[in-house]
């Protein structure tokens, strides 16, 4: 199989069956009384879907510039006749989970870690000081992203929001090279953005969501490098510290919407502080992720880096709803991400 045509794997058209099952279109709205120029406010709002209408508070609908309470009101009972926001049995619900995939991460021991690779519909957050290889993870996501992989997985395009300006598209030539790929038509597949400031980071949600829904399927990665670097210097002090993490949540909430939404897998890297008062309780290691517990509740999955010996690095699960907690040992090579060498 040639190295391009399995990269561009991931622009293989949907079936109409398995796009209908990923999700409802707002433009099916119309049938239902709702007008298209307020279909336009929707979509040019970043909701795109049925389900996007239901994720959405009457109170934001409300603020989207020409649209009015009775407009509201009527956008979502439509949307509410369109799809039961009830309940579904636990049988239901594990049938939905099966459209859930995982994205490897070029290591077997990690994969083993996260029971398979980056799970869709899901957050997952590494954390770690600096050099413990949160951007070379990310960097090696880029690619083995749009490999086809176990049950099915058919590979597809990337979004990486750098906040950091540490995205280095020749790193990504590398990794291309270490799984005989085409270096062009692996960094075409990639979608770049570079944020300056926390309100700029939540606005390209928007632009992501529209993507996400103009090429439905398409893109299966969403990396955010780093997370909370932004929000850490446009809030400082105490003072402004609930703000900042209003802000912070709604920006998860986001996220996390967009990765259920069109069942995405969502990564994120977070930084490190040190905590004054783990030395009172004489903890081995006094520094803990930043973001508090807004972050810390939002991401599904959290895993904690850190340097071992050489290029090696060591991963431990630090929170998750279905996985143990155990550690991994990976190393950092020229091509990304891999097992490390007895």
């Amino acid at each position: 199989m040639e190295a391009e045509d399995q990269v561009v794997a991931g622009d293989a058209v949907i079936s109409d069956d398995e796009e209908e099952s990923l999700f409802q279109d707002i433009d099916l709205l119309q049938n239902h009384g709702i007008n298209v120029a307020d279909i336009k406010k929707l979509k040019q709002s970043g909701i795109c879907t049925i389900k996007g209408v239901q994720m959405t508070t009457r109170k934001k609908l409300c603020t989207i510039k020409g649209i009015s309470e009775a407009k509201m009101e009527k956008i979502k009972e439509a949307a509410n006749k369109l799809c039961d926001p009830g309940f579904l049995t636990a049988l239901e619900y594990a049938d939905k989970r099966k459209q859930v995939f995982r994205i490897t991460t070029g290591s077997q021991e990690l994969d083993k870690l996260l029971g398979g690779g980056m799970e869709s519909m899901a957050i997952t957050e590494a954390f770690g000081e600096f050099r413990t290889g949160k951007t070379q993870l990310s960097h090696t996501l880029c690619v083995t992203s749009q490999l086809p992989g176990a049950n099915g997985y058919t590979g597809g395009k990337v979004v990486f929001i750098d906040t950091e300006n540490t995205f280095r598209p020749d790193r990504l030539r590398a990794i291309a090279d270490r799984f005989n790929l085409d270096q062009n038509a692996v960094l075409d597949n990639v979608l770049y953005a570079r944020a300056y400031t926390s309100e700029h980071q939540y606005e390209l949600m928007d632009f992501v969501a529209a993507k996400f829904y103009e090429e439905s399927g398409v893109f299966k990665l969403l990396i955010v490098d780093s997370i909370m670097a932004l929000f850490r210097v446009d809030f400082s002090g105490r003072g402004e510290l609930a703000d900042r993490q209003q802000k912070l949540a709604q920006m998860l909430s986001r996220l996390q919407k967009i990765a259920e939404e069109y069942n995405v897998a969502v990564f994120v890297t977070n930084q490190m502080t040190a905590d004054p008062g783990a030395t009172m309780s004489f903890q081995a290691d006094p520094k803990k992720p930043i973001g508090g517990n807004i972050l810390a509740h939002a991401s599904t999955t959290r895993i904690s880096l850190r340097k071992g010996r050489g290029e090696t690095r060591i991963a431990k699960i630090y929170d998750s709803p279905d996985l143990p907690e155990s550690e991994a040992t990976f190393a950092i090579t020229g091509g990304g991400i891999n097992d490390a060498k007895e």
